[in-house]
């Protein structure tokens, strides 16, 4: 069973860890083929790409200068609208 997210705590968490602005890395595991819907969410940035060894999967490395907690935690909901991704 899949421990469902706590948005407070992990804002607690990303507040106690380190002063906004800050650059912010996002780590998202997805299907081949969905990497460009990560992508889409950050069209700005750089995105650095590794394909599993099994190739069915793709892991996306991105990071984005944040200007707060909440900013943060919108992209990772931005991100949990694709199919099969994994946030890391």
């Amino acid at each position: 069973m899949q421990k469902k997210f706590n948005k407070e705590t992990f804002k607690e968490k990303l507040e106690a860890n380190g002063q906004f602005p800050m650059l912010y890395m996002f780590k998202f595991i997805v299907p081949y083929g969905r990497e460009h819907e990560v992508g889409a969410i950050f069209p700005k940035n750089e995105m650095t790409l590794k394909p599993s060894s099994g190739g069915k999967y793709v892991s996306t490395t991105i990071q984005v200068m944040v200007e707060s907690a909440d900013e943060v935690i919108e992209y990772y909901e931005k991100a949990s609208t694709i199919e099969g991704v994994i946030s890391l």
